[in-house]
């Protein structure tokens, strides 16, 4: 029954406009507690970065000759070991042959031409010999050692040791191709009986005991970085373990297409299942 004076209907009202009121309040408190917590996590996660492992210039060696040959023999293996020095190959080439005999004749002759100059001086200073017969001999003297330093240049960037050459005489029949670096063997393309031309990659030696990681970063995570920061790292394929890096150095160009930049970082904490282009996660240390 509803009294005549409407009292009822009031209060509920009243109540109403009461319970309107106290959610009104209540939602902009939970509005901030919500941007509270996102902004504590984001502050709270380390900017994290995917790359590849990679290898510095100095420990990646392509072995190729400045002269052309045919196989002849050779010991390369992809993945196999060598050190530096180490001979994966001997080359045929009558040229080579050659270019030893000419070097010898050129010693012999230079020698020949050493002492006749040394002996004009002495005869020009006691005013023996005439000025032009110096000149000519002094000419010819020069000349000769040109061109057997040339000769001598062009054996050294085939790796003959000139002094072996010159003190015993013996020629070399096959060029010997040695590894510049300790490592490992990569992309052979070698066999026996091929000719391989003058500056034909015959193989690739990595050094796997520098390797670094080339991060992809992007220009909002800039002011996170910088050189010198640590890095914990996983590897596709080494699960459940985590290695440390640091920051040696950050690209100063930006990638057009993607705002990205790439940043290298030297690892600390190798592992022998590490190989050039693995892929890694990378996540700034927090420690």
């Amino acid at each position: 029954t509803v009294p005549a004076n409407g009292n009822t209907t009031e209060i509920i009202v009243d109540r109403a406009a009461s319970a309107e009121t106290a959610e009104g309040e209540m939602m902009p408190a939970a509005s901030t507690e919500a941007d509270a917590i996102s902004g504590a996590t984001n502050v709270a996660n380390a900017p994290s970065f995917n790359g590849l492992f990679v290898l510095p210039p100095q420990g990646n060696a392509t072995i190729a000759l400045s002269m052309g040959g045919i196989v002849q023999s050779t010991s390369l293996l992809e993945g196999k070991y060598v050190k530096k020095g180490e001979v994966v190959a001997l080359l045929d080439n009558p040229d080579f042959i050659d270019l030893q005999q000419n070097a010898l004749d050129a010693m012999r002759q230079l020698d020949y031409l050493e002492k006749e100059y040394k002996r004009q001086s002495v005869l020009v200073e006691k005013e023996a010999a005439s000025q032009k017969r110096f000149q000519q001999v002094s000419s010819e003297y020069f000349a000769g050692r040109h061109k057997f330093e040339a000769l001598s240049a062009k054996l050294r960037l085939l790796g003959v040791d000139m002094k072996s050459l010159v003190e015993s005489g013996r020629i070399m029949e096959r060029m010997e191709v040695k590894s510049p670096i300790s490592g490992y063997v990569t992309n052979a393309s070698v066999n026996i009986g091929k000719y391989i031309a003058p500056g034909e990659p015959i193989c690739s030696i990595i050094d796997k005991s520098n390797m670094m990681l080339k991060l992809t970063a992007y220009e909002k995570d800039l002011d996170k970085l910088s050189v010198g920061d640590n890095l914990d790292f996983t590897v596709n394929g080494v699960y459940g373990q985590t290695f440390k890096a640091k920051v040696i150095s950050i690209d100063q160009s930006v990638e057009l297409e993607n705002r990205s930049i790439n940043v290298y970082a030297k690892v600390l904490s190798s592992n022998p299942l590490f190989r050039p282009g693995m892929y890694v996660s990378c996540k700034k240390s927090t420690l």
